[in-house]
């Protein structure tokens, strides 16, 4: 039905939607999970922040699970480079979210204050450390990493953890938790009453400043020291994948990318637009208006890290020439095509599912419930 290109392509779209799903539900999820130990004063108003997520935060992790898949079976070359080359940062990401599921289900187990505040700064940790090494990883994605293919195109990779914690990396998993902290605290105001809305009010009107100046701190450092890979030249349309059949220079910069189409301006427009209305509908009661401003926000900011490394993947610092496209980084057309019919039929049925999952258990989480609910709740 549809043609190589055109397949890699789409699946290029369905990539950046899975990883968009993924931010915007396990956002709110991590940021809950930082913030725990320090809007909650008791462990009544700790139970109230964590049941706000403990009946959809799984379903949240599936969209993790599903980006894996894709990278897997779509990009091969992006999984095999990305997975061995970064495998302690990815180790740390595994073991920081492995305090996500126990904390949730062993928490409540014993009423011990000593075992419960445990576990509260296990979901700390689970909360807190994920978004700041995923931030990490966009920020060396932008720089590009060090990596190179051989003639049987076994990827090489030439760095190291600590040469991933460079400045601009670090500046950008700062970004990631300050946005999770952001989109968490209003998700938080908008499921609580009384004093947890309040604190949850009081550290949004906080947040958001710092946040915009952060963004825009990082969006300039962008801007004006970051190099984007050329193409030159490179095998014809419909070619199988081969990194090595093209030639790459360092040569394009952001804001000729941006510029060159002006309508890629909407993605910047919108993601500063979002988090700005978000923080100033958030100052009110419009605590749905500012959760979706917000949503949208964060959106319009992976629209244009998207937009910019276009049609990259992964940019080699070291051999820009084998820096992976979504030309060249492919499965075969016959897998790409089954997978495509996979998604859409299942796609639906995940996103149907997700949102009876929300109607069902949706509502305000008070510290009275929690009392009136001892042991079904977390």
């Amino acid at each position: 039905m549809f043609d190589y290109e055109t397949l890699r392509f789409i699946w290029w779209l369905f990539t950046g939607v899975v990883i968009i799903a993924f931010v915007l539900t396990s956002g709110f999820d991590f940021g809950i999970c930082a913030l725990l130990p320090f809007l909650g004063r008791n462990d009544l108003e700790r139970r109230a922040i964590i049941n706000t997520v403990g009946g959809t935060w799984e379903g949240n992790q599936v969209w993790l699970i599903l980006l894996g898949g894709a990278l897997f079976a779509v990009w091969p070359p992006v999984y095999a480079t990305l997975f061995s080359g970064l495998y302690v940062a990815m180790l740390l990401v595994l073991f920081a979210l492995f305090f996500r599921p126990a904390g949730f289900d062993y928490r409540s187990k014993l009423e011990d204050p000593t075992w419960r505040n445990a576990w509260d700064w296990g979901l700390f940790v689970g909360g807190t450390v994920p978004p700041i090494l995923l931030g990490v990883l966009v920020g060396n994605l932008v720089q590009g990493l060090p990596f190179h293919f051989d003639e049987d195109l076994r990827p090489f990779y030439e760095g190291s953890f600590l040469g991933l914690l460079n400045p601009y990396a670090l500046a950008c998993g700062v970004v990631a938790l300050l946005i999770c902290l952001f989109h968490g605290a209003i998700y938080l105001k908008w499921r609580t009453e009384g004093e947890l809305y309040r604190r949850a009010q009081a550290l949004v009107e906080v947040l958001g400043p710092v946040l915009l100046g952060a963004v825009a701190l990082v969006a300039a450092w962008t801007v004006l020291a970051m190099k984007l890979p050329e193409i030159t030249a490179m095998a014809g349309a419909g070619a199988p994948s081969n990194p090595l059949n093209k030639t790459v220079t360092l040569s394009g910069s952001w804001a000729g990318r941006f510029f060159a189409q002006p309508g890629l301006l909407v993605a910047p427009l919108l993601g500063f637009g979002g988090l700005f209305l978000a923080w100033r509908s958030a100052m009110g009661h419009a605590s749905l208006g500012a959760f979706l401003w917000s949503a949208l926000g964060i959106t319009g900011l992976l629209l244009s890290l998207g937009f910019g490394l276009f049609p990259c993947l992964l940019i080699s610092s070291s051999h820009p020439s084998h820096s992976l496209t979504i030309w060249d980084a492919s499965s075969s057309q016959f897998t790409l095509a089954l997978a495509f019919w996979i998604t859409v039929v299942f796609l639906p049925i995940v996103l149907a599912y997700t949102r009876w999952v929300y109607k069902v258990l949706w509502g305000t989480v008070t510290p009275e419930k929690i009392l009136q609910d001892q042991h079904t709740l977390y």
